[in-house]
């Protein structure tokens, strides 16, 4: 693995690129990051309706490893908010795929810093958002996607990269600046909720922190 942005970028503003920039999540890391000073790349499909102000983007699909390599070339470290909507019937692949042609990309253009957003219900927190996400929610429409969100973190964890996965509690548009609870021992918890805000917030301290490296915290309020 190359050497980490905690090590050769302490005092360099950090280089980012950012996946999934334009959903609801994903506009508050931007904001955020272009706000710290951060050098801030986003691929997006789409670039007359992105509004990202301050980022420098780079048009592709998140699938697309060519397009991939050219947003990470000369990049310290990648976030990917990439979501998908939900799906009661419908495979879901959107996630892994992606994520899939990331770790190639990332490998190949040797950038080694990966933060990804996937959700409770991933991995070991499923189980624990409550009666009504766990009952309800999660098995009438989320069920696809969180299998493919498991799929998304096996290739994160196969990877030889330097990870951290972050699964938010569920989400929501409230203003930020509260107390980030991370969790790894879910046996006391049972539902909980973070504004997408904080979620940034979390995110964006990340680039600068090996605090969590390899590492699958639970954040909630």
């Amino acid at each position: 693995m190359t050497t980490s942005v905690t090590e050769t970028h302490r005092a360099a503003a950090p280089k980012i690129l950012v996946l999934g920039a334009t959903g609801p999540t994903g506009r508050h890391i931007v904001s955020q990051a272009v706000n710290r000073g951060y050098d801030v790349t986003a691929l997006v499909r789409s670039p007359e309706k992105a509004d990202l102000k301050g980022a420098k983007l780079v048009v592709g699909d998140a699938r697309d490893e060519k397009a991939l390599r050219q947003a990470i070339k000369g990049r310290d470290a990648v976030i990917t908010a990439l979501g998908t909507p939900a799906s009661p019937f419908r495979e879901v692949t959107l996630l892994s795929t992606a994520t899939r042609a990331l770790a190639n990309a990332m490998k190949a253009e040797q950038v080694s810093r990966l933060i990804a957003i996937t959700g409770m219900g991933a991995g070991n927190s499923a189980g624990h958002g409550g009666f009504l996400f766990d009952k309800l929610i999660f098995p009438l429409l989320l069920r696809k996607v969180y299998a493919d969100k498991n799929r998304q973190e096996d290739v994160i964890k196969r990877s030889d990269l330097d990870w951290t996965i972050v699964r938010p509690s569920i989400l929501n548009n409230k203003p930020g600046g509260n107390a980030i609870r991370t969790l790894t021992d879910l046996n006391s918890f049972h539902g909980g909720s973070i504004s997408r805000v904080d979620v940034a917030t979390f995110i964006l301290d990340q680039v600068t922190s090996d605090a969590w490296f390899g590492g699958s915290p639970l954040i909630t309020s």
